[in-house]
């Protein structure tokens, strides 16, 4: 489906589109309520991965990823560019403060573990790596990661065609109704090389996590306003796509089972002191 998949690692330089990154606050409590959190043991591998508990959560949203630290014993330190977003994770007892990863000042801060979820891919990436090494302590870990969004072919289908009638010259319109799961993992590669070209960091490690949800009707529909190439479409447009997505599950009885893929690229600053 041509939303979903742009959120994840593309060629194209999405770190500089800064009007849909920062898009996704438009109504933050339906983000945090319907985006999935992150597999557990995604989070404790990186926990146990880390040589202390102080995270830096770049891009973090509302706190779904950052919750999930905080549980397993993180103190978390959250950059969001986007103050709407910020305002509800802090409002969840995170500490956010407000700023693209690039332009935001350490002011001295170090950190064992450096995380992106789903969040990534709107930041400069070669920029990006240089800074996360700069902000860890010796040994400390980078951790890249989000999902790969692709629902069966019979919600994808119907989403994909609604999607080019309603917005024909969106640059998603071109895309397929579902994308291969070697397409995600060639982007989480190449995250893998841009760290390994800063030369601070070890080999990077690519990790794989498969898992399942099931979606109701209502849930899969509250989920959908929240990717890229939807928070910017008119009520209308909006409207109609949901209608030709939520006819699609009703025929597979009102329910379906998304098949999730969690990537992460990761790697452990050397030389640092």
């Amino acid at each position: 489906m041509p939303t979903l998949p742009r959120e994840q690692p593309e060629p194209a330089q999405l770190h500089q589109a800064r009007r849909m990154a920062e898009s996704f606050g438009t109504d933050a409590q339906r983000y945090d309520q319907a985006r999935p959190a992150y597999p557990d043991a995604l989070v404790a591998r990186i926990v146990a991965g880390s040589p202390g508990p102080d995270v830096l959560d770049v891009g973090c949203g509302t706190g779904i990823a950052a919750r999930q630290f905080q549980a397993a014993g993180c103190a978390v330190l959250g950059i969001e560019p986007d103050a709407r977003m910020a305002e509800f994770a802090q409002a969840r007892g995170l500490h956010v403060e407000v700023a693209t990863f690039e332009a935001w000042q350490p002011a001295g801060c170090r950190f064992d573990a450096v995380v992106a979820a789903q969040s990534w891919h709107w930041v400069d990436p070669v920029a990006g790596a240089v800074k996360a090494a700069q902000v860890l302590r010796p040994d400390g870990r980078l951790a890249i990661f989000g999902h790969v969004f692709e629902p069966p072919a019979e919600v994808a289908e119907p989403f994909a065609a609604a999607y080019r009638r309603v917005a024909p010259d969106s640059p998603f319109g071109n895309q397929p109704a579902r994308r291969p799961l070697d397409l995600y993992r060639a982007g989480y590669a190449k995250f893998a090389d841009q760290i390994c070209e800063t030369g601070q960091f070890a080999e990077p490690e690519q990790w794989r996590f498969d898992w399942e949800q099931s979606y109701t009707r209502d849930q899969w529909l509250d989920l959908l306003p929240t990717t890229g190439a939807l928070t910017q479409l008119r009520p209308d447009q909006l409207a109609e796509i949901l209608g030709a997505v939520g006819g699609a599950i009703d025929a597979l009885g009102g329910r379906f089972t998304m098949h999730y893929t969690t990537l992460a690229a990761t790697a452990v600053r050397v030389g640092a002191s």
